[in-house]
């Protein structure tokens, strides 16, 4: 993961393009403008550089961020590709938004649980394609591998299992009460059979729900 300063300025990046291009200004002026408002000692200008300079030749932002996978991720890549699309209800003022609202909550600290469960609302409250979406979400360094394996399970099978039950029997709450039913029908005790990724509290309200 990136220092905590780059995505605070990223965070930064994507407010002031969205206010600038809304405003009627071309994406090329603004990024301009914006390479002079970061911190130097960032990383942020050379990235802004390149990508003005995809902008000249392709005329898009995500073919230049999926060049330079080192600094912006697989997500923020595909959240800008889908609002590139000619003729898709997902704009880029919407992929601003997601991308800066991510970008903060990035630079404040954040957990695998947190992650998942924003960048899977983005996905579901825009109605983005869940197979790719979620194969972007997972090509995260925040993610270890059961985490990984485990998203990638989730953009397979959404749709077809609820996703609460998928959180759920990846909890402590789950297994709490299996262990409880077995008790009270006499059964021999099981123990977790795969790694457990949230908490109690998440394993309850995923079961409520």
């Amino acid at each position: 993961m990136l220092d905590r300063e780059e995505y605070i300025e990223q965070g930064h990046l994507f407010h002031a393009l969205a206010e600038r291009m809304a405003a009627g200004i071309a994406a090329q002026e603004a990024l301009g403008s914006i390479a002079q408002e970061v911190l130097a000692t960032t990383k942020l200008p050379m990235a802004i550089g390149y990508l003005v300079a995809e902008l000249k030749l392709f005329g898009t932002l995500s073919t230049a961020m999926a060049r330079i996978p080192h600094y912006f991720t697989r997500f923020q890549t595909f959240v800008m590709n889908r609002a590139e699309q000619e003729g898709g209800r997902f704009d880029m003022r919407t992929a601003l938004s997601i991308l800066e609202r991510e970008a903060r909550y990035l630079a404040d600290g954040p957990t695998p649980q947190g992650l998942f469960f924003y960048r899977f609302e983005c996905l579901s409250r825009n109605r983005l394609d869940y197979q790719q979406g979620m194969d972007a979400v997972a090509d995260d360094p925040i993610f270890d591998a059961d985490w990984k394996s485990w998203i990638r399970t989730v953009g397979r099978q959404v749709g077809f299992v609820d996703l609460g039950d998928l959180i759920s029997v990846r909890s402590p709450e789950y297994w709490r009460l299996e262990k409880r039913e077995a008790i009270l029908a006499g059964r021999e005790e099981s123990g977790p059979d795969r790694v457990m990724l949230f908490g109690e509290k998440e394993g309850r309200i995923a079961r409520a729900n």
